[in-house]
This record gives structure tokens, C-alpha cells and sequence, in this order.
């Protein structure tokens, strides 16, 4: 659990997340989640979190009480989808961290931020995608991505053994070693299972 947390450290410090940032979070995985628990612990505010599932929202919720869900639903135009996100933060996000890779999602956080944001792409997704391109010229957006991180875990594990970061919620289901290909069946059929994290446990 310490490598999804060194990811979201290390995208929450390239963007310079700081307290009091306007912050959305685009997708509701175990990368966002933790992103969120981050977020919350760096005294973002407000933080609206995104997905196409509203079973991970309502776990976001339960994580962080405080933050904004916003459900995407299929068909709708990035135009339109950032529109409804900015409306739902109260028109002022400065920061968008992407943790789907997905390219309507990314294109929906580049409508979502106002003149001068910063849209910085965690998530990996396609080799090729296409992207709003005027929308980031003429609003001023930076676009930022990441792809390695270093030195974040002797701070990660500050934060967990201190209590700041709770992961336990996000680990939905245990496996023995014996027992890896259905967990690994169980992780890939996350729509159905409600898996977020799925850990592999050896007693060796």
C-alpha cells in the first residue's frame, strides 16, 4: 500500500498542492482515493473527486466526508462535464489531478480549472490521445504528467504510522498466495466485486 501512497505523494508534490488549493480529482480509484486521503491531509478545500462509479464515490465519501462527488455520465461532452465539475467547486479550481489516464477524463479536468490552472496527469493511459489544445492555450493551463517517483516513502511511512493516512478502508479483499488467480479475477472484475485494493498475503 505504500507504493499507491509514494504515487500520490509524489504527483501532490510536483503540483504543489497547498493548503486552502482548490483541488479536483479526476477518478476514484485506488491512485485517487489515496490522492483524496492526501489532499485531505494537506488542508485542500474545497476537493471535488470524479468517477463513472458511483460505488467508489460513495467510498470516497465515506474516506472524506467533506469532499464534492461528481458522477460522469456516459455520452456527456468534455465541455459540458467540465462545466458541471467547476459549478460543483464553486467555479475556482486551480488544480486538477488526473490519476485515470483516461482522455475524456483529462479533457474534461482541462475545462474544469479556470484561467492559469494546472492540470497534472498521474494516471497512465494511452500511447496517443488528443487533448483540447485551444482550451489550454488560451486559458493559460498548464499540463503536467508523471510517470516515476523517488524518496517518498520514509515520508509515507511517517504518515501511516502516525495515523495522518488511513488506508485501511481501501483494502476490500484479502488472498492467500494459494489463492492469487482469484484475486487477481477479483480485481479485474472490480464493477461487480466492488474491489478497490486487492492484497496477496504470504505467511513465508
Amino acid at each position: 500500500m505504500l507504493e499507491p501512497l509514494s504515487v500520490s505523494l509524489a504527483g501532490m508534490g510536483r503540483a504543489k498542492i497547498a493548503v486552502g488549493d482548490p483541488v479536483l480529482i479526476c477518478g476514484a480509484g485506488p491512485i485517487g482515493l489515496m490522492t483524496l486521503l492526501c489532499c485531505a491531509a494537506a488542508g485542500a478545500e474545497p476537493i471535488v473527486i470524479t468517477d463513472i462509479d458511483q460505488a467508489r464515490l460513495d467510498v470516497a465519501k465515506e474516506i472524506c466526508p467533506r469532499v464534492r462527488t461528481h458522477k460522469v455520465e456516459p455520452g456527456i461532452s468534455m465541455e459540458e462535464a467540465g462545466a458541471q465539475i467547476s459549478k460543483l467547486a464553486g467555479g475556482n479550481l486551480t488544480t486538477a489531478l488526473e490519476c485515470s489516464g483516461v482522455e475524456s477524463s483529462i479533457a474534461a479536468a482541462i475545462y474544469s480549472v479556470k484561467f492559469g490552472g494546472k492540470v497534472f496527469v498521474i494516471g497512465v493511459g494511452k500511447p496517443d490521445i488528443n487533448i483540447p489544445f485551444m482550451r489550454l492555450s488560451t486559458q493559460e493551463i498548464d499540463l503536467q504528467f508523471q510517470y516515476r517517483y523517488a524518496n517518498t516513502w520514509p515520508r509515507a511511512i511517517r504518515l501511516v504510522q502516525s495515523g495522518v493516512i488511513d488506508m485501511k478502508r481501501l483494502v476490500t479483499h484479502r488472498f492467500s498466495l494459494e489463492d492469487a488467480v482469484s484475486a487477481f479475477e477479483t480485481s479485474a472484475g472490480s464493477a461487480k466485486t466492488g474491489a478497490i485494493k486487492v492484497l496477496i498475503q504470504s505467511e513465508v
